[in-house]
């Protein structure tokens, strides 16, 4: 697993200096650095400069501080992971869930899939939702991991070589700071728009997306389009902190508790439905098969 000295670095770097960071792990300041001068002679690489006025880092300790924390995270992810897989039940399917993709836009189906297959269970299994964790849990649902729910295109589908199953066609919202002057509103018109900083996903991530970029540059050039790369948590703050718009869906209307989430009317739109991996096990297709017949019931 991850080196455990990386705590120390974090730690360490958070704090600004020796003492505060060896307070805060209760040990003595003189271990906290060992392990720091242990961490750069194993890395060859100077993390901090050192100075009276206190501790700054270096440019590879400002790299190795943003790597560390993904590091740590994955490494406690696979952890679960592991004791996930220890389930001896193969009646288990296992679901995936994040900030961007929560377990619980599924609620609705768990009754009535219970109904079709009384003998499948589900756990939910937690993930940060960044870029490399997207890439490789997608790549190999079935392995950690059975499904996930959440927005998809055959462009995305392709990309990340799993298989989506369409439960709807939802709407695409919009959202905005709580304290926006959008925020007041129960509904927008396009024309709500106009002058706005709308963020949306860079062209090629999804067709459903660039037909709504086209409609907007062609008829509506009053809106100004800013591109970001990843659904994550850091753009829901962007969409807070600058007080822009986000395209957004629904089912996000409790990801960040300073957005709200604001129905548009225009007709856009894009699938919501399961990821799962191309070849399901018997289990997991028996699932899908319940899901969409629970699907049609609740959807039409």
């Amino acid at each position: 697993m991850y080196n455990p000295q990386l705590d120390t670095f974090i730690r360490v770097a958070d704090a600004g200096s020796f003492s505060k960071a060896a307070e805060e792990a209760y040990i003595t300041t003189t271990a906290v650095i060992k392990q720091i001068n242990l961490l750069e002679g194993s890395l060859g690489v100077k993390l901090f400069d050192r100075s009276h006025r206190g501790l700054t880092l270096t440019k590879a300790g400002r790299s190795l501080y943003q790597d560390a924390k993904y590091v740590i995270q994955y490494c406690r992810d696979s952890v679960t992971r592991a004791k996930n897989a220890m389930q001896e039940d193969v009646n288990v399917i296992r679901i995936g869930s994040s900030p961007m993709t929560p377990a619980q836009l599924l609620i609705q189906l768990w009754s009535k899939v219970n109904e079709l297959c009384p003998d499948i269970k589900f756990q939910i299994v937690p993930f940060e939702n960044t870029p490399e964790n997207a890439r490789e849990i997608l790549a190999n649902l079935g392995k950690n991991i059975d499904v996930v729910g959440g927005i998809f295109d055959e462009t995305m589908l392709a990309l990340r070589g799993c298989a989506g199953l369409e439960l709807v066609r939802g709407v695409f919202h919009c959202a905005v700071s709580v304290h926006h002057p959008l925020a007041a509103k129960d509904r927008l018109e396009i024309s709500d728009l106009y002058g706005e900083n709308l963020l949306l996903m860079h062209r090629g991530w999804s067709h459903y997306v660039d037909q709504l970029r086209d409609d907007l540059w062609q008829h509506h050039p009053q809106i100004h389009i800013v591109d970001f790369d990843f659904y994550s948590m850091d753009v829901f703050n962007r969409c807070e902190n600058s007080n822009a718009v986000l395209l957004a869906i629904p089912g996000w209307a409790n990801v960040h508790p300073l957005l709200k989430v604001i129905p548009m009317e225009w007709e856009h739109s894009i699938p919501y439905g399961i990821l799962h991996s191309p070849s399901p096990t018997s289990t997991v297709q028996r699932f899908l098969d319940a899901a969409q017949a629970a699907g049609k019931e609740l959807y039409g």
